[in-house]
């Protein structure tokens, strides 16, 4: 199927067909969009809804840009699903054994699960899992950190409709999906360029199952890679860069411009065997001069942002110009981890969306079970970051899966097997409770919150050289299960206190609330015949563009330093005597999530800034009226 030289194309080009969406308001703030018009979206999938093609994010800063040497790379997924942490051990296999890649009938674009040869060999790493995207099967990833110092993420890269539609003529589909190749390169690579030779050598061999085009970072601590997965659906339609140590990238979404035409032997690019030829044949490209636009070629043809209307609110799609966005980099190097913590947290784009976020801290002469990963198990305007290094062996039942919004959970009653994994409080449901709170009046509490969140993060901060100092000392002694044992009760212990945190803040939120505003019910849609009241009709009615968020022009700032909102005099910090009478402390298999520990080299953070924030909220309400 041939097609007319690409030029500049909609986004809205690569959504779902016939289907007329409502201008988009606010749900906090009260921004709306700028066109004040409804977004007309064109036919690509034979009428079925399928949301705008706007989601994660991925940022790589090289070595030479970071205050301390490391690389960094981090971003979050978007995904209506819910999220946990897990830590996949690293595990030998048989040389015969196999794994099941693919996509099923309930996918977006309809697919047939495989087997493929699995690795003899696989890599621990520390990722964030979920549960749907695109109809695709549980349990998902979009990448993490590997006990080798690889990092990765996924991120949405829309490819042109044409070869979409390629995609939805062959199916059903077969092949490994993004993240059967986002786990096959945290279980099998050992650098970021062999992260793109796995992945590639994947698809080349057995296929792609596309959901519309996606893309991949990969990084070590030398060097990062783009890797740009077109929906072609034989695979054979890839291409990746090399990303120095001088350089930065934020894939929002991934893009690659100028390829070489001659990339065989260029030791910064690598392609399929008829990337260049296929789109010639195609006339996407007149096959003049020495590079060629994969952004115009393949992909979308422009950013989120340059679009003639916008979808979602200004705020947010406004910010999705990856070049303006890589200028900030460049203008806050040298950047440091505090500062990558900030910007996944920045309201522009961490919304009720953001399924978790991550910050991949990879330095330079570090013990490999010493490189760490800060994570949130939601979205980082509510959530805090905790470190979580390799070294760990397991994150609090808390943190792992539970029902909530978890596809296909009310299909059926729980398995006994897990009734004591649902019966602890699910991290992600309670800060998302604070999100929602906090969403609400964001001009009044997000300021409040966020500081409470990053003078908790300060003390983690604070503590790390010693935490790390002691695990070196053990490794150095050949007590390697002791050190584990460390840093796996301190990550226990930190993320434990931070949900104890989240719940606090929320009781603070919704207490002051209740007094200030009241609590605000929803409105009810009118329908011929229809006797519901508005509190019990759907809770997605209002379309992909009316989501929550803490976004305020008032009070956002950026740049913005780590902990600006976070007062410098702490209030009186609850006794353990205190904090054991609270309704908010959380349930734990050994409840130590707010007493010391008995394990050496660190004590329960308690006393920082953070745990003794969340009493400021309603008294600063209460000060405000005298």
């Amino acid at each position: 199927m041939k097609g007319p030289p690409l030029t500049r194309r909609n986004f809205g080009s690569l959504v779902a067909a016939g289907i007329t969406l409502p201008s988009i308001a606010g749900a906090a703030s009260g921004q709306s969009d700028t066109t004040g018009q409804e977004a007309k979206i064109d036919d690509r999938a034979g009428g079925t809804e399928i949301h705008t093609p706007e989601k994660s994010m991925g940022i790589y800063v090289g070595s030479d840009l970071t205050e301390d040497g490391s690389t960094i790379l981090a971003g979050f997924g978007h995904e209506p699903s819910s999220h946990w942490l897990e830590i996949v051990p690293h595990q030998e296999h048989d040389s015969d054994a196999t794994w099941t890649v693919g996509v099923t009938e309930n996918a977006d674009i309809p697919g047939e699960l495989t087997e493929i040869p699995q690795a003899e060999e696989t890599y621990k790493y520390i990722s964030s899992m979920y549960s749907f995207y695109a109809g695709f099967p549980p349990p998902l990833t979009n990448g993490g950190l590997n006990e080798q110092g690889v990092a990765a993420r996924d991120i949405w890269s829309p490819s042109r409709p044409e070869l979409v539609e390629m995609a939805e003529a062959e199916a059903p589909q077969t092949g490994p999906q993004y993240s059967d190749l986002a786990k096959a390169a945290m279980e099998r690579a050992s650098t970021a360029k062999e992260a793109v030779e796995i992945v590639g050598g994947l698809m080349d061999e057995h296929g792609y199952s596309t959901y519309g085009g996606n893309s991949h970072l990969f990084a070590d601590e030398d060097e990062g890679w783009v890797f740009i997965n077109f929906a072609h659906p034989d695979g054979d339609l890839w291409a990746a860069e090399r990303l120095g140590s001088d350089e930065v990238r934020v894939s929002y979404p991934g893009y690659i411009q100028e390829f070489p035409v001659e990339h065989e032997d260029d030791p910064d690019y690598m392609g399929s065997e008829k990337l260049v030829s296929f789109a010639k044949g195609q006339g996407w490209w007149d096959g003049e001069g020495d590079t060629l636009n994969l952004l115009e070629v393949y992909g979308a043809g422009q950013f989120p942002a340059e679009a003639d209307e916008y979808f979602y609110p200004e705020f947010y799609q406004g910010a999705r110009s990856p070049p303006d966005r890589e200028q900030d980099l460049r203008d806050m190097s040298p950047v440091s981890l505090e500062d990558a913590l900030v910007w996944i947290r920045d309201p522009r784009w961490s919304t009720d969306f953001q399924g978790y976020g991550q910050v991949a801290h990879i330095r330079p002469d570090t013990r490999d079970e010493l490189q760490t990963l800060w994570t949130t198990v939601t979205s980082s305007a509510g959530t805090p970051f905790v470190p979580i290094p390799i070294a760990t062996e397991e994150v609090p039942l808390e943190f792992e899966q539970h029902r909530y919004m978890t596809a296909d959970a009310a299909s059926n009653f729980l398995d006994k097997n897990w009734q004591h994994q649902e019966a602890t409080r699910y991290a992600t449901r309670e800060f998302k409770r604070l999100l929602y709170l906090t969403a609400e009046h964001p001009e009044e509490f997000y300021t409040d919150v966020t500081g409470a969140i990053e003078g908790f993060e300060q003390d983690l901060l604070a503590e790390r050289d010693e935490i790390e100092s002691e695990a070196i000392s053990h490794y150095e002694s050949g007590e390697d299960q002791k050190a584990r044992d460390l840093i796996t009760e301190n990550v226990r212990t930190r993320l434990l206190e931070s949900l104890s945190l989240g719940m606090e803040l929320a009781d603070e939120v919704q207490a002051t609330t209740r007094e200030e505003f009241g609590f605000r019910r929803p409105e009810r849609q009118e329908a011929p015949g229809e006797t519901a009241p508005g509190t019990s009709q759907p809770m997605a009615e209002g379309g992909w563009g009316d989501m929550v968020y803490v976004y305020d022009d008032a009070t956002h700032e950026f740049p913005r330093e780590h902990g600006s909102f976070t007062e410098s005099e702490s209030t009186e910090t609850p006794t353990t005597t205190e904090q054991e009478a609270t309704s908010t402390e959380t349930p734990t298999e050994t409840d130590t999530a707010t007493t010391e520990t008995d394990a050496p080299g660190f004590t329960a953070l308690t006393a920082g800034a953070g745990a003794g924030a969340a009493g400021y909220l309603l008294k600063r309400h209460v000060d405000s009226d005298d």
